[in-house]
């Protein structure tokens, strides 16, 4: 199987580079090609025909979308439809990351495949309006929600809460906003799998169990010792540019479908820091 993955440099398409094995591989990174331009795009896939395109690049600066919203959209929007288009030239299958926040964050239940869209937040919106472009332009496509992102090698929320509890007392965390949190090697290898079972339509990925920013962080800070006290805290005492879900957890079943299981996010938790430790002895 010969796979093409656009934002092989970011922290999902750095996992999904060393993760898959035995089959054909070429990861792009911002240098290669700027998902903005259709003359680049072509330029980078030339006349290769690849069994899956993988987007797994994006503008994720949350707030920085609700600032930047031209730039936002032409990334994650046009840029998608863009890939879109040259995967359905070339006969390619596309998958495509979306988010949990194209979701309003309104419901107290999972959230299934075919619950109806509404993002609160730029970035939410340029994900959603990416999602009808792509089902428009190239039928052979997989759509993966995936929430809370988090791995080595790139920012994300455990790396920033033990950066700032290696220097703090104490740390408040808010405990009213509710989701999953997604290791990238776990996620690259549902999405490996994915392929080879030749998924379609729309897809939710995450690892098993839900919590809190707060849960989330308690945890992080007792997996490595540190005697940092978390302090559970409200959305409106740390209030963001971005409005973000209160509750965005993503139903499993779309992905038990294809026979797929993630680990539970605490399982995931003590293999990240097994993995950051290790990296940054190596580096």
């Amino acid at each position: 199987m010969r796979v093409t993955i656009f934002g092989a440099t970011g922290l999902l398409g750095k996992a999904l580079m060393r993760e898959w094995t035995g089959d054909e591989v070429r990861g792009m990174g911002s240098r290669d090609a700027d998902l903005r331009s259709k003359q680049q795009i072509e330029a980078a896939l030339g006349k290769q025909s690849p069994d899956w395109i993988v987007l797994a690049a994006a503008y994720t600066d949350v707030d920085g979308c609700e600032t930047n919203r031209e730039v936002a959209f032409a990334v994650n929007c046009t840029g998608a439809a863009n890939v879109a288009r040259a995967a359905a030239r070339l006969g390619s299958k596309l998958l495509f990351l979306s988010t949990d926040y194209v979701f309003d964050g309104s419901k107290n239940q999972p959230y299934e495949i075919d619950d109806p869209v509404c993002p609160k937040s730029v970035y939410g919106q340029t994900k959603a309006a990416a999602e009808a472009e792509i089902r428009k332009i190239n039928p052979r496509f997989c759509i993966l929600r995936t929430s809370w992102v988090f791995g080595v090698g790139g920012k994300c929320f455990p790396d920033t809460i033990l950066r700032l509890a290696s220097t703090r007392e104490t740390l408040d965390v808010v405990n009213d906003q509710r989701g999953c949190p997604t290791y990238t090697v776990d996620l690259a290898r549902a999405i490996i799998e994915l392929c080879r079972s030749d998924a379609s339509g729309v897809i939710q990925a995450t690892n098993s169990g839900d919590c809190t920013w707060f849960d989330f962080a308690t945890a992080i800070v007792a997996g490595v010792g540190l005697k940092t006290r978390v302090l559970p805290t409200t959305t409106e005492r740390f209030p963001r540019p971005a409005p973000r879900p209160k509750y965005s957890v993503l139903s499993s079943s779309s992905l038990l479908r294809y026979g797929i299981q993630m680990p539970s996010w605490q399982e995931a938790l003590v293999r990240y820091l097994e993995e950051r430790e290790a990296h940054s002895k190596s580096s």
